[in-house]
């Protein structure tokens, strides 16, 4: 039971969210996170995937605000998917001291950085605009502990490739987790790069 070991406050809000029994796939999974490996999490639609990646980001941010450049990174496919992933996360962090910034292209990228020099634990974003932001010095890489991808599939495309390769090369060590319905030979190919000894949760 995952739940159990999760950090109180989290505890407290998948109960008020009547969120109480861990999907096989969360059980499975969420323990690998927590110990701190880089993971490969493939499972199909409705298994928990989504779920897992905001209660692991939650529990590796200790549920608490915390200086002021982003702590953790979540790299989706599209600003729909951006708007989308903050919403989720604002249910889980709402009445917390957690600040959840949603980056994408709709967003001048001047507002972007002067609103995330502001004090921003959690920056969901797409890879353009990352790495606009990242080529712009509008984000600070040196506190990210936690990089997750939601639904990777989309780094097949060469552009959302190219753009991943050059974000990490502007990071320093941190964890990476991405979440699949099935391991694409591209994201295979990140093993030789950025994720070194991978660990891999099938669900």
């Amino acid at each position: 039971m995952p739940f159990k070991k999760l950090h109180p406050g989290i505890q407290e809000k998948l109960t008020s969210l009547e969120l109480t029994d861990p999907t096989a796939f969360q059980s499975k999974s969420i323990p690998v996170i927590k110990s701190g490996a880089n993971v490969f999490c493939i499972a199909p639609k409705g298994s928990g995937k989504t779920t897992t990646l905001i209660l692991s980001t939650l529990q590796k941010l200790k549920y608490e605000a915390s200086g002021n450049a982003p702590r953790a990174v979540v790299l989706v496919e599209n600003t729909n998917r951006v708007l989308e992933l903050h919403e989720a996360f604002l249910l889980f962090t709402k009445r917390s001291s957690l600040r959840v910034y949603a980056s994408h292209d709709a967003l001048h990228i001047d507002m972007q950085k002067s609103e995330i020099f502001e004090g921003v634990d959690i920056l969901i974003s797409t890879p353009k605009m990352l790495n606009k932001l990242f080529l712009a010095n509008g984000v600070h890489t040196s506190q990210i502990k936690l990089f997750s991808i939601d639904d990777a599939e989309f780094l097949s495309l060469e552009s959302s490739y190219t753009a991943m390769m050059a974000i990490t090369q502007s990071i320093q060590k941190c964890q990476y987790i991405i979440y699949t319905e099935k391991l694409h030979p591209k994201l295979k190919r990140f093993e030789s790069y950025f994720m070194e000894y991978p660990r891999t949760v099938k669900g």
